[in-house]
Protein backbone atom coordinates (compact mmCIF):
# COMPACT_ATOMS: atom_id res chain seq x y z
CA UNK A 1 0.00 0.00 0.00
CA UNK A 2 1.36 3.40 -0.94
CA UNK A 3 1.41 6.20 1.63
CA UNK A 4 0.33 8.79 -0.90
CA UNK A 5 -3.17 8.59 -2.35
CA UNK A 6 -3.37 11.98 -4.07
CA UNK A 7 -6.97 12.27 -2.82
CA UNK A 8 -6.06 15.33 -0.75
CA UNK A 9 -4.18 17.20 -3.45
CA UNK A 10 -6.97 19.76 -3.76
CA UNK A 11 -7.17 20.48 -0.03
CA UNK A 12 -10.00 18.07 0.76
CA UNK A 13 -9.78 15.02 3.03
CA UNK A 14 -12.10 12.32 4.36
CA UNK A 15 -13.33 11.83 7.89
CA UNK A 16 -13.97 8.33 9.23
CA UNK A 17 -17.46 7.67 7.97
CA UNK A 18 -16.76 9.02 4.49
CA UNK A 19 -17.61 12.72 4.68
CA UNK A 20 -15.18 14.85 2.61
CA UNK A 21 -14.21 18.17 4.22
CA UNK A 22 -11.65 20.91 3.59
CA UNK A 23 -8.32 20.35 5.33
CA UNK A 24 -8.94 23.68 7.05
CA UNK A 25 -12.04 22.27 8.79
CA UNK A 26 -12.00 22.76 12.57
CA UNK A 27 -12.39 19.01 13.10
CA UNK A 28 -9.22 18.41 11.03
CA UNK A 29 -7.42 21.10 13.05
CA UNK A 30 -8.55 19.39 16.26
CA UNK A 31 -7.26 15.91 15.46
CA UNK A 32 -4.19 17.33 13.71
CA UNK A 33 -3.27 19.16 16.91
CA UNK A 34 -3.84 15.92 18.86
CA UNK A 35 -1.29 14.36 16.50
CA UNK A 36 1.15 17.21 17.23
CA UNK A 37 0.61 16.67 20.95
CA UNK A 38 1.26 12.95 20.50
CA UNK A 39 4.59 13.77 18.84
CA UNK A 40 5.60 15.89 21.83
CA UNK A 41 4.63 13.02 24.13
CA UNK A 42 6.96 10.80 22.11
CA UNK A 43 9.76 13.32 22.56
CA UNK A 44 9.02 13.43 26.27
CA UNK A 45 8.92 9.62 26.50
CA UNK A 46 12.34 9.47 24.81
CA UNK A 47 13.99 11.53 27.58
CA UNK A 48 16.25 9.36 29.71
CA UNK A 49 14.70 10.74 32.91
CA UNK A 50 11.39 9.19 31.81
CA UNK A 51 12.69 5.65 31.27
CA UNK A 52 10.67 4.36 34.22
CA UNK A 53 7.57 6.23 32.99
CA UNK A 54 7.91 5.23 29.35
CA UNK A 55 5.12 2.65 29.51
CA UNK A 56 2.71 5.12 31.12
CA UNK A 57 3.62 7.81 28.58
CA UNK A 58 3.08 5.31 25.76
CA UNK A 59 -0.34 4.54 27.24
CA UNK A 60 -1.13 8.26 27.05
CA UNK A 61 -0.01 8.24 23.42
CA UNK A 62 -2.38 5.33 22.80
CA UNK A 63 -5.23 7.35 24.36
CA UNK A 64 -4.31 10.29 22.12
CA UNK A 65 -4.67 8.02 19.09
CA UNK A 66 -8.09 7.04 20.44
CA UNK A 67 -9.00 10.73 20.80
CA UNK A 68 -7.73 11.42 17.29
CA UNK A 69 -9.90 8.62 15.89
CA UNK A 70 -12.89 9.94 17.81
CA UNK A 71 -12.36 13.46 16.47
CA UNK A 72 -11.79 12.14 12.93
CA UNK A 73 -15.17 10.41 12.90
CA UNK A 74 -18.22 12.01 11.34
CA UNK A 75 -20.57 12.98 14.20
CA UNK A 76 -23.41 10.48 14.49
CA UNK A 77 -21.57 7.70 12.61
CA UNK A 78 -21.73 5.29 15.55
CA UNK A 79 -21.01 2.18 13.48
CA UNK A 80 -17.44 3.27 12.65
CA UNK A 81 -15.11 0.82 14.40
CA UNK A 82 -12.72 2.68 16.71
CA UNK A 83 -11.48 2.38 20.29
CA UNK A 84 -13.30 4.23 23.05
CA UNK A 85 -12.10 6.56 25.76
CA UNK A 86 -13.18 5.63 29.31
CA UNK A 87 -13.60 7.52 32.58
CA UNK A 88 -10.90 5.20 33.96
CA UNK A 89 -8.41 6.75 31.53
CA UNK A 90 -8.94 10.12 33.22
CA UNK A 91 -8.77 8.52 36.67
CA UNK A 92 -5.39 6.95 35.79
CA UNK A 93 -3.99 10.42 35.08
CA UNK A 94 -5.37 11.67 38.41
CA UNK A 95 -3.88 8.75 40.34
CA UNK A 96 -0.48 9.26 38.75
CA UNK A 97 -0.61 13.00 39.51
CA UNK A 98 -1.51 12.24 43.13
CA UNK A 99 1.45 9.82 43.40
CA UNK A 100 3.88 12.38 42.00
CA UNK A 101 2.44 15.20 44.12
CA UNK A 102 3.13 13.26 47.33
CA UNK A 103 6.85 13.47 46.57
CA UNK A 104 6.94 17.15 45.58
CA UNK A 105 7.27 20.25 47.72
CA UNK A 106 4.14 22.42 47.90
CA UNK A 107 3.71 24.84 45.04
CA UNK A 108 4.39 28.36 46.31
CA UNK A 109 4.93 30.31 43.07
CA UNK A 110 4.17 30.19 39.38
CA UNK A 111 6.64 28.00 37.50
CA UNK A 112 8.34 29.24 34.35
CA UNK A 113 9.17 26.67 31.68
CA UNK A 114 12.85 25.74 31.75
CA UNK A 115 15.60 24.65 34.07
CA UNK A 116 16.57 21.60 32.02
CA UNK A 117 15.97 20.61 28.40
CA UNK A 118 13.87 17.57 29.36
CA UNK A 119 11.67 19.72 31.63
CA UNK A 120 11.29 22.25 28.81
CA UNK A 121 10.07 19.46 26.51
CA UNK A 122 7.45 18.63 29.14
CA UNK A 123 6.27 22.24 29.22
CA UNK A 124 6.08 22.28 25.42
CA UNK A 125 3.87 19.19 25.56
CA UNK A 126 1.72 20.87 28.24
CA UNK A 127 1.17 24.01 26.19
CA UNK A 128 0.36 22.05 23.04
CA UNK A 129 -2.10 20.06 25.15
CA UNK A 130 -3.77 23.30 26.29
CA UNK A 131 -4.00 24.49 22.66
CA UNK A 132 -5.47 21.13 21.67
CA UNK A 133 -8.06 21.46 24.40
CA UNK A 134 -9.01 24.98 23.26
CA UNK A 135 -9.51 23.80 19.66
CA UNK A 136 -11.60 20.82 20.76
CA UNK A 137 -13.73 23.04 23.02
CA UNK A 138 -14.31 25.38 20.08
CA UNK A 139 -15.26 22.40 17.89
CA UNK A 140 -17.71 21.26 20.59
CA UNK A 141 -19.49 24.60 20.34
CA UNK A 142 -20.37 23.74 16.71
CA UNK A 143 -20.51 19.95 16.53
CA UNK A 144 -20.89 16.91 18.73
CA UNK A 145 -17.70 16.03 20.66
CA UNK A 146 -17.38 13.30 23.25
CA UNK A 147 -17.18 15.16 26.60
CA UNK A 148 -14.59 12.65 27.83
CA UNK A 149 -12.21 13.96 25.16
CA UNK A 150 -12.31 17.45 26.67
CA UNK A 151 -11.99 16.09 30.20
CA UNK A 152 -9.04 13.90 29.25
CA UNK A 153 -7.18 16.75 27.56
CA UNK A 154 -7.80 19.03 30.54
CA UNK A 155 -6.48 16.42 32.97
CA UNK A 156 -3.55 15.59 30.68
CA UNK A 157 -2.34 19.19 30.73
CA UNK A 158 -2.49 19.11 34.55
CA UNK A 159 -0.58 15.82 34.50
CA UNK A 160 2.10 17.33 32.27
CA UNK A 161 2.53 20.26 34.64
CA UNK A 162 3.01 17.93 37.62
CA UNK A 163 5.29 15.70 35.54
CA UNK A 164 7.47 18.71 34.69
CA UNK A 165 7.82 19.44 38.41
CA UNK A 166 8.60 15.78 39.15
CA UNK A 167 11.20 15.63 36.39
CA UNK A 168 12.89 18.78 37.75
CA UNK A 169 13.03 17.19 41.21
CA UNK A 170 14.48 13.94 39.86
CA UNK A 171 17.02 15.84 37.77
CA UNK A 172 17.90 17.85 40.89
CA UNK A 173 17.42 21.15 39.11
CA UNK A 174 15.71 24.12 40.64
CA UNK A 175 12.30 24.97 39.32
CA UNK A 176 12.36 28.35 37.61
CA UNK A 177 9.84 30.45 39.49
CA UNK A 178 8.22 33.63 38.30
CA UNK A 179 9.21 36.67 40.30
CA UNK A 180 7.13 39.59 39.00
CA UNK A 181 8.67 43.03 38.89
CA UNK A 182 7.41 45.37 41.54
Amino acid sequence: MKIYTKTGDEGITSLLGGLRVPKSDLRIDAYGTVDELNSYLGLLRDQEINDKRADFLKEIQDRLFTIGADLATVPGKDKVKKPDLHVEDIEELELEMDRMDLELPPLTAFILPGGHQAVSFCHLARTVCRRTERIVVELASYEQVNPLVIQYLNRLSDFLFVLGRKMAAELEVDEVTWKPRS
